[in-house]
């Protein structure tokens, strides 16, 4: 009787498996789950810091730049999509699809609610230069995961089209977003022998080159997510325009590709530009006159002629810009890396501007104030100047080709409240040769320094302020 009771014992490491194995299957999805949350968190940290001329790929999805003539992953849309396949674009990168996506703007921007206008993924859509406007009567998304492409010869655009290709203009609460690409095809119009060849034939040279993207006179504005390529001049543009966010985007063309800025910014306020990657052959980011509250940070700029402020107060024009913040910058293989640049004969002011924690490698100029701006052989010598007022350089790092720190003032209007600290900038290997490797260059600019400062001699860049300095810089800002 016991030999039997002992053969019916109940099992209980069997039993124990059985308890524990949902138990452990729960742990294992909760983990699983926490990691994709860590990844999903964590992705646009991949921009920081990249290796010089090599971007971080922060690409969500393929690239759909390439590719054949494929239809849509997606042949059905709700009500409120309208794909510009549905409007008779072709889609073939040969056939002009533009009218196409002018109808399916129209029928969005109608819809009262939220609607989107898709350029589907394999497709390649030749357009050609579009004016899309609003107001719509809703939140409108143009969805790009195709590829956007501009005409390729200089000769094709119309005359009447040349300062930008697609125009957005009187949007409100509007997003651009996507995996797909922009296309400037720009090619033509960096080389002097291609515009030589337009004025021959149609006895016509254009004095202006198109913009990619521009929004004129627009307010909450989200560009995210796409590639814009090949601008024939500056790639993404504001004009007169308000609440921009822009986000995890990628701009790129060659860097002796000319005037072909990555963001400009002109007469806009109230901006955030973030983690993003940034190549071109001028400035990645071109603050103008009449923008305030600016935001840049986690951006990498290579190459290009780094993130600058102006040129402003050209042909005695008076320029406005305010409380500007730069941060988390990397910037390789650059011409400047973080400047403030005027005309002389200028007026008006730039106040309240700060650049901390910027990165920079074998970038030529890393620190620039130049008030004696010039793009010509020769400028004509003026005493008027656009007032420059509390600026901050703080935590900038890194190695130069030529020159650590450039603060060229006015003679006339002093640079005050120039704030330097935490200035740590060495020698590149590949530095310029006959230029001393801490040879600094400071005119007429008041505020102080704070260690840690190399090389050393920025320590004695600055000079103090004083009350009757500040009233000079001061009464020049009247304008703003």
């Amino acid at each position: 009787m016991e030999r039997n009771m002992r053969s019916w014992s109940w099992p209980w490491p069997l039993f124990s498996v059985f308890l524990i194995a949902p138990l452990l299957f729960s742990v294992l999805i909760a983990s699983t789950s926490v990691e994709a949350r860590k990844h999903h968190h964590s992705y646009k940290k991949t921009h920081n810091r990249p290796h010089c001329n090599k971007h971080s790929n922060h690409r969500k999805g393929s690239d759909s730049g390439g590719g054949g003539f494929n239809p849509p992953a997606d042949s059905t849309t709700d009500s409120t999509t309208y794909n510009v396949v549905s409007y008779g674009a072709r889609g073939d990168g040969v056939t002009d699809d533009s009218q196409a996506l002018v109808g399916a703007w129209k029928a969005a921007c109608q819809v009262p609610g939220a609607a989107t206008v898709k350029i589907p993924s394999g497709f390649r859509f030749l357009m050609r230069p579009v004016n899309l406007q609003g107001p719509c009567n809703g939140q409108l998304t143009l969805q790009i995961d195709g590829t956007l492409l501009a005409l390729s010869r200089v000769g094709d655009w119309p005359k009447s089209s040349m300062f930008q290709w697609l125009n957005f203009k009187w949007v409100q609460n509007f997003t651009i977003q996507g995996s797909g690409t922009v296309d400037g095809q720009g090619s033509q119009w960096w080389t002097p022998s291609s515009l030589y060849y337009v004025q021959k034939m149609s006895k016509y040279i254009p004095d202006m080159k198109p913009t990619a993207l521009r929004f004129y006179s627009s307010h909450g504005v989200t560009v995210r997510d796409i590639r814009i390529v090949n601008s024939p001049q500056c790639h993404l543009k504001f004009d007169y325009s308000g609440g921009i966010k822009v986000d995890n985007i990628t701009i790129s063309s060659p860097e002796n590709s000319p005037n072909t800025d990555g963001i400009h910014l002109q007469s806009t306020r109230d901006v955030e530009i973030h983690h993003s990657n940034i190549g071109c052959g001028d400035d990645c980011v071109s603050i103008q006159s009449g923008c305030s509250n600016v935001h840049l940070h986690h951006i990498n700029c290579s190459p290009g002629h780094g993130i600058s402020v102006g040129s402003l107060g050209k042909d005695k024009s008076a320029a406005c810009v305010s409380n500007i913040v730069v941060d988390n910058i990397s910037l390789c293989n650059t011409l400047a890396g973080v400047r403030i640049k005027t005309w002389q004969g200028g007026v008006g002011s730039v106040k309240n501007v700060s650049f901390t924690n910027i990165q920079v490698s074998d970038v030529k100029y890393p620190i620039i104030i130049d008030q004696f701006y010039c793009d010509k052989h020769r400028c004509e010598n003026q005493t008027a100047a656009v007032a420059i007022s509390g600026v901050k350089y703080d935590q900038i790092y890194g190695t130069y080709t030529a020159q650590p720190i450039r603060l060229a003032c006015s003679t006339t209007v002093p640079c005050v409240d120039v704030d330097v600290a935490d200035i740590q900038l060495k020698p590149s290997t590949t530095s310029i040769a006959g230029i001393p490797s801490a040879a600094s260059l400071c005119w007429n600019s008041y505020g102080k320094s704070q260690a840690p400062l190399l090389p050393s001699s920025i320590d004695g860049c600055l000079r103090r302020d004083t009350a009757y300095v500040k009233r000079v810089a001061r009464s020049h800002e009247h304008v703003c």
